[in-house]
């Protein structure tokens, strides 16, 4: 074999250039044999094969071809086989689970077919290189599987919650989100390593900076940390109804990484930085085992004591009938004597936590009170004022005014 003259990171290269411009001339050239292009195509085969062996072509085009056939009919034949086997169970994660896998694993195949192939072609001098590239991909390869998996563990344990009703399903994207960039992060410092890189130099160097983006982005680290609060504590979940402080009242959209979405009842969407949750007061409506009704009902001054205590036991009698109305505690009882008003304060729970279904058994409720009072000749107060006069001059203050009295009239002498 003849000595070369270009180095050997280079070689492989040079060689397929060669080879493409033999067949470029192939496809070119007259049929004359004795023509140039004939001599040129004879030449560079010749350089060519100066370079590589048939033995070593042959070996590297039969690793493609078992590679692919590997891959296209005996993995698709596997994982054929064990989705067919997941069906079989009740459950569909192990579903998800090989569908997440199929993708990756079958590219780190190919992937592993063209690195032995090539390192058939390529000398000794460079399988350093090449060795670190396909580890770079392989590392690339590996952190996609992951993060695909990730997304099968956020969507178990979505399932989970919500069969179970347990608390954290509403954190499942903000903990899936977390988990992914983390893998993220991981990945990447992991395949720069992989390459031949230093990883602690590089984050030495990046060390003046990285203090200064973090003194730039306190309020992101801050948010950071309310999200981590908020998973810890769980305070509510998404669709749960909350009022933050006295201004934020709504249902809860989404838990986000920076902040939370609530969708107020003017149906305007408002952004709470997560730091400002983490350290608000938080009045979560929806963890209301039962909802209150407390309201007080007035009837005249004209009302006996008698048809009061009537009047009183007939609303305790309508609550505990009503199957709607939480039977536990229910309080009705002549309280006050109002400026206007006998007051009679009527406390009771709803069974019912949903604001419609609340709203209708209370005017139900209304609507019974208003029959109860009306039945026994009473009547609902409302502010009147009684004004007494006395002294001489009452009677020509409650005299009509005719507007003729003294007054003269108009055109008169």
């Amino acid at each position: 074999m003849k000595p070369s003259l270009l180095s050997p990171p280079v070689r492989g290269g040079v060689c397929l250039i060669i080879l493409l411009s033999a067949l470029t001339g192939a496809a070119a050239a007259p049929s004359t044999p004795a023509d140039a292009g004939d001599l040129q195509r004879v030449l560079a085969f010749e350089v060519f094969f100066d370079y590589f062996t048939i033995g070593e072509l042959l070996l590297s085009f039969g690793t493609i071809v078992v590679t692919l056939l590997f891959r296209n009919v005996l993995a698709k034949m596997l994982f054929r086989k064990l989705a067919s086997l997941a069906r079989r169970t009740r459950t569909e994660h192990d579903d998800r689970f090989i569908e997440a896998l199929e993708a990756p694993v079958s590219l780190l195949i190919l992937v592993f077919g063209l690195y032995l192939a090539i390192l058939v072609l390529l000398p000794l001098e460079t399988h350093g290189l090449v060795n670190r590239i396909f580890k770079g991909i392989t590392m690339v390869l590996v952190f996609w599987a992951t993060l695909r998996l990730v997304d099968l563990l956020a969507h178990v344990l979505s399932d989970i919650s919500d069969q179970r009703g347990l608390s954290i399903a509403g954190f499942v994207p903000l903990i899936k989100k977390a988990i992914r960039i983390f893998v993220l992060l991981i990945g990447i410092v992991m395949v720069i390593d992989n390459l031949g890189y230093s990883v602690g130099g590089l984050l030495a160097t990046l060390g003046l900076g990285g203090a200064a983006l973090a003194f730039a982005a306190k309020d992101t680290i801050a948010n950071l940390y309310g999200s981590l609060a908020l998973v810890l504590d769980r305070p509510f979940k998404v669709g749960d109804w909350i009022m933050v402080g006295k201004d934020i009242d709504g249902d809860v959209e989404e838990i986000g990484l920076r902040s939370t979405k609530v969708r107020t009842w003017p149906k305007t969407i408002m952004s709470i930085p997560n730091s400002v949750l983490a350290n608000e007061t938080i009045n979560n409506w929806s963890r209301m085992p039962k909802r209150r009704v407390k309201q007080v009902i007035g009837v005249t001054y004209d009302t006996s004591p008698d048809d009061m205590d009537g009047l009183v036991e007939d609303i305790r009698n309508l609550l505990r009938e009503d199957e709607d109305i939480e039977q536990e505690f229910i309080l009705v009882n002549f309280t006050d004597f109002g400026d206007s008003s006998l007051n009679i304060l009527v406390y009771y729970f709803t069974k019912t936590i949903q604001w419609l279904d609340y709203m209708d058994v209370r005017q139900r409720m209304n609507l019974k009170i208003m029959r109860a009072v009306e039945q026994r000749g009473l009547s609902i107060a409302f502010p009147t004022r009684t004004v007494h006069l006395a002294g001489d001059g009452t009677e020509s203050l409650l005299e009509p005014d005719t507007g003729i009295g003294d007054r003269p009239v108009r055109g008169s002498d």
